[in-house]
C-alpha cells in the first residue's frame, strides 16, 4: 500500500512536468518574434522555465510523501512508516531537491549567458562564406562566458568558508537547532540560493507585485482596439490638423522652408516626422479594417464577442483569488512580526501559526484528499507565473529609467528572451520562498500531519487518540512533547528554506521585509490601474505600423530582385535575406 501511494505520488509529478512543458512552450511561442527564431535559445528557454517550475511544483509531492507517514485522524505513524522508511522518502526527496536547484543555478548563471553570447557571435555573411565556424563561435561566446564560471566560483568559495550564524534561536530547540549546517559543500549551495533569492526578490518585488496587479484588471477591462472606428477618425483629424498646419508654414516662407526662422524650421520638421507616423498609424488601421471584413476575423471577432462575459468572469474569479492570497500573505507576515520567538536572528520563522491564514486553511484541508491540494497549488504558481509575466511585459527590461529590451508577444528578440528567462528563473526562486514560508507556511512544512497530544506513560495501551481526539493538534516547529518529535516530520522543501534563514540571517531578514514592499506595490499599482480607464498604446501601435512598413518594403524589394534575375538569366533566383 505505501509503495503503490508513493509511485502515485510520482506519477501525478511527472504529468505535472508534461504539463509545464507545455506551459513553457507555448509561452516561448507565443513571444518570440517569428521573424528571428533560434533553436538554441528556444530549447534553452523551455528548459529553464520547466526545470524551475518544477522546483518550485516539488512541494506538493514533498509534503504529500512526508505526509503519507502518518494518520491524521489518529496522531500517530503508520505501522509501515518506520524512522528507517521515513529517512528513504527523506532522502529521495532531498536528492532530487539538490539535482534541481542544481541545475537552476547552472542554467542562471551559465548556460544561460552562454545560449546569450552564441546567438550574439552569430555572422550570417562570415557563415555562409565559411570564414566563421562553429568552434570559432564556440570559443567566442565561451570567452564572454567565463566571467560568470569566475562568479559562479566565487560564490561558492563564499559560501564554502563564511561563517553559519550561532544558535539565538532561544535554546532547547532541536528543530532549529538541527538546521545549522556543518557540511561546508551543502553550506555553499545554501548561500548561492539565498544570493539567487535576494537579486529574485528584487525583480519579484518590481515585476510579479505589478503583474498580479494587473492581470485580473486587464481581464475587466478591455483595452481599444486598432481597429476601433474612434481611433481611426481621431487619425484622419490629426492628419488634417498636421498638414493644414505645415500649409501654414509653407505659406510663409513661399514654399522654401530654408527661409523660415529655427524655431519654424524645427516645428515644421517635427510636423513631418509626425505626418508619417500617422500615415503609417492609418494605414495599419486600414490594414485592420481590411481584415476584420473577412470571414475568418468575422468570425473570431463574434467568438470574442461570444466570449466576452467569460473574460470577465474570469477576470473577477481571479481578482478574489489574488485579493484572498494578499491577504493571507499581510496576516502571516504580521503574525510573524509580532510572534517569531527569535525575530531577525532566524528570519522571523514562526513556532506555530497564531493568526488563521486562509489560503494556507485550505491547502492544508485538500491536502488530506491528494491531489487536490496539487491542483490548487499548481493554479497558484501559475497565477503568480503569469503575473510575472505580465509585470515584464508592461515594465520591460530596463536599466534604471532606460528600457533595454520591450518584452511583447510575436516581437521579442532572442535576446530579450534570453534575459527574459533569467529574470523569470530568479522570480520564481523569490516566488518558492514567498509561498512557501508566507502564503501557506503551515502546509508547506508539515501538511495536515498531526499529533497525539499525550504523554508517552500516558499511551500505554492507547497508541494514538482514538477515545479523546480534543488531543489531536497539528504539527508546528516548536513542539515540546517527546511524542510529536516522533511523529511529526518536517518537509524538505521548509528544512532547505528555513537552513537559509537560520545559518545566513541576514538572508532571512531581506526575505521577510521584502514581502512588506510586495505588497505595498501590488496594492499602489492595483489601485492607480483600478480606477484608471484603460489606454491605447499609441507608440505600440506607431512601430507595428513602421515594422509593417519594414516588412513591406522588404517584400517589395524581394519580388523587384526576383524579376531582376529573372531577366538577366531567364529562370527565377533565390533569396535570402537571413
Amino acid at each position: 500500500m505505501a509503495l503503490l501511494q508513493t509511485s502515485l505520488i510520482w506519477v501525478v509529478y511527472a504529468i505535472i512536468i508534461a504539463i509545464l512543458i507545455a506551459v513553457a512552450s507555448i509561452f516561448i511561442y507565443v513571444y518570440q518574434t517569428p521573424r528571428d527564431r533560434s533553436p538554441s535559445v528556444t530549447l534553452t528557454c523551455i528548459i529553464a522555465i520547466t526545470t524551475l517550475l518544477a522546483t518550485v511544483l516539488l512541494l506538493p509531492v514533498d509534503v504529500a510523501l512526508v505526509s503519507s507517514t502518518t494518520s491524521s485522524e489518529l496522531g500517530r505513524r503508520k505501522d509501515w512508516a518506520t524512522q528507517t522508511e521515513v529517512d528513504k522518502i527523506l532522502l529521495s526527496l532531498r536528492v532530487v531537491y539538490y539535482l534541481l536547484y542544481s541545475i537552476d543555478a547552472l542554467l542562471c548563471l551559465l548556460v544561460i549567458p552562454f545560449a546569450y553570447f552564441w546567438y550574439e557571435e552569430y555572422d550570417e555573411v562570415a557563415a555562409e562564406t565559411g570564414e566563421q565556424t562553429i568552434g570559432q563561435r564556440f570559443w567566442a561566446a565561451l570567452k564572454y562566458t567565463i566571467s560568470f564560471i569566475l562568479i559562479v566560483v566565487v560564490l561558492f568559495l563564499v559560501g564554502f568558508f563564511v561563517p553559519v550564524t550561532k544558535d539565538k534561536t532561544g535554546g532547547g530547540l532541536d528543530y532549529f537547532r538541527k538546521l545549522l549546517t556543518e557540511n561546508r559543500g551543502e553550506r555553499a549551495l545554501t548561500f548561492t540560493l539565498g544570493l539567487l533569492i535576494t537579486i529574485g526578490l528584487c525583480l519579484y518585488v518590481l515585476y510579479t507585485s505589478a503583474g498580479l496587479a494587473l492581470l485580473p484588471i486587464s481581464l475587466i477591462k478591455t483595452r481599444p482596439s486598432i481597429s476601433s472606428p474612434t481611433l481611426r477618425e481621431s487619425t484622419v483629424v490629426q492628419l488634417d490638423s498636421n498638414r493644414e498646419r505645415q500649409r501654414q508654414l509653407e505659406g510663409r516662407c513661399g514654399g522654401n522652408t530654408e527661409l523660415l526662422s529655427s524655431k519654424d524650421r524645427r516645428e515644421f520638421d517635427t510636423l513631418v516626422r509626425e505626418e508619417r507616423t500617422l500615415i503609417r498609424r492609418q494605414r495599419l488601421a486600414n490594414e485592420v479594417q481590411g481584415k476584420s471584413r473577412g470571414c475568418l476575423m468575422k468570425l473570431w471577432l463574434k467568438t470574442e464577442a461570444i466570449f466576452r462575459p467569460f473574460k470577465l468572469l474570469g477576470g473577477i474569479v481571479l481578482l478574489i483569488i489574488i485579493s484572498i492570497t494578499w491577504v493571507s500573505m499581510l496576516l502571516t507576515a504580521i503574525d510573524k512580526v509580532e510572534n517569531s520567538f527569535c525575530k531577525h536572528h532566524c528570519g522571523y520563522i514562526l513556532g506555530h501559526i497564531n493568526v488563521f491564514n486562509p489560503v494556507n486553511w485550505v491547502f492544508v484541508q485538500s491536502a488530506k484528499v491528494f491531489p487536490v491540494d496539487y491542483a490548487l497549488f499548481t493554479l497558484l504558481v501559475l497565477i503568480f507565473f503569469c503575473g510575472s509575466v505580465m509585470g515584464i511585459a508592461s515594465i520591460g527590461i530596463r536599466f534604471l529609467w532606460i528600457r533595454i529590451f520591450q518584452i511583447r508577444k510575436g516581437h521579442t528578440s532572442p535576446q530579450a528572451l534570453l534575459l527574459t528567462t533569467a529574470m523569470l528563473m530568479l522570480t520564481i526562486l523569490a516566488l518558492n520562498y514567498s509561498i512557501s514560508m508566507v502564503v501557506a507556511p503551515q502546509y508547506a512544512t508539515f501538511g495536515p500531519q498531526t499529533f497525539c497530544d499525550r504523554t508517552p506513560d500516558a499511551l500505554e495501551g492507547h497508541p494514538d487518540c482514538t477515545e479523546t481526539r480534543h488531543l489531536i493538534k497539528p504539527c508546528s516547529e516548536v513542539v515540546d512533547n517527546v511524542v510529536a518529535k516522533e511523529v511529526c516530520t518536517p518537509s524538505v522543501a521548509s528544512t532547505f528554506l528555513n537552513r537559509v534563514t537560520i545559518n545566513f540571517p541576514f538572508f532571512g531578514a531581506i526575505f521577510f521585509w521584502a514581502q512588506f514592499i510586495f505588497l505595498g506595490v501590488y496594492l499602489v499599482v492595483f489601485l492607480i490601474f483600478i480606477f484608471r480607464s484603460p489606454q491605447l498604446d499609441e507608440r505600440q501601435i506607431d512601430e507595428d505600423a513602421e515594422e509593417a512598413e519594414e516588412e513591406s518594403l522588404l517584400a517589395s524589394t524581394g519580388r523587384r530582385i526576383d524579376t531582376a534575375g529573372q531577366d538577366i538569366t531567364g529562370r527565377p533566383t533565390r533569396r535570402d535575406f537571413g
